[in-house]
């Protein structure tokens, strides 16, 4: 009997042994049929194109005012084809500018491009200096950077029809984001200069001195609602905001 019992024991050890290892040769046999066919169906890398089609030239406009004897001392707008970009400005009585995003609506950077574009500003040599100097109205710098390409030029005063649409549309434009910028800073901390903003906002679009009016709809939205600003800030936002949607 106990020979039996061994020769039985000793075939059953045999029979999970082969068992064993039969189960161990299936799943080597699967991982290799799925990493295969993982390998045949992965997507070919992408391949250059071949119609000769390229992406779009980096471009680089930046516009800088200065006047060490105004309030805003310095000015420098940066963009990039799609009008979005950067704003920083120097005020009297700070020691660091103040620097902030700024993105021009499709309508205002339409006629900034435009504008550019009349010059052809990095084929030309004009530099758009008049002969009368006036340095007491600050000096503008216009620059464009493109593929490689770094022009820029400077002038006080200008003749040029252009150029001085192109200063005058980037004034707008700083105006306008200083003014925004002012504006939250007073909803945050000083909620009692709010009626003077919103004064100096009508007088602006009075006199058309705003980049993109249309632009502020939503701010002067919450403004008109908002009760850390005094009552008669918030009602002057609700006039101006009937103003810009007519």
């Amino acid at each position: 009997m106990k020979r039996k019992s061994c020769q039985h024991l000793r075939l059953l050890i045999a029979a999970l042994v082969i068992l064993s290892a039969a189960i161990c040769a299936v799943a080597q046999t699967r991982a290799t049929k799925q990493n295969t066919r993982e390998k045949t169906d992965a997507p070919a890398p992408a391949q250059s194109s071949s119609t000769g089609e390229q992406k779009p030239v980096d471009t680089l406009y930046v516009y800088e005012f200065k006047q060490p004897d105004f309030l805003v001392s310095r000015i420098r707008i940066e963009h990039n084809a799609e009008g979005r970009g950067r704003i920083s400005f120097q005020r009297k009585g700070f020691d660091n500018p103040f620097e902030e995003e700024l993105e021009l609506s499709e309508a205002a950077y339409a006629r900034i491009k435009a504008l550019w574009d009349a010059l052809r500003f990095l084929d030309s040599n004009d530099d758009y200096q008049a002969e009368k100097q006036f340095p007491h109205l600050g000096t503008v710098r216009l620059e464009m950077k493109q593929a490689g390409r770094d022009r820029s030029a400077e002038f006080n005063w200008t003749t040029d029809a252009n150029a001085k649409a192109l200063a005058n549309e980037y004034w707008r434009a700083a105006d306008q984001a200083i003014l925004v910028f002012d504006i939250s800073v007073s909803r945050e901390n000083l909620p009692l200069e709010a009626p003077k903003l919103m004064d100096k906002l009508d007088q602006l679009l009075s006199r058309g001195g705003l980049s993109d009016p249309k632009q502020l709809i939503p701010l002067l939205r919450e403004l008109s609602t908002d009760e850390r600003v005094p009552l008669i800030a918030r009602n002057h936002a609700g006039r101006i905001l009937k103003k810009i949607e007519k």
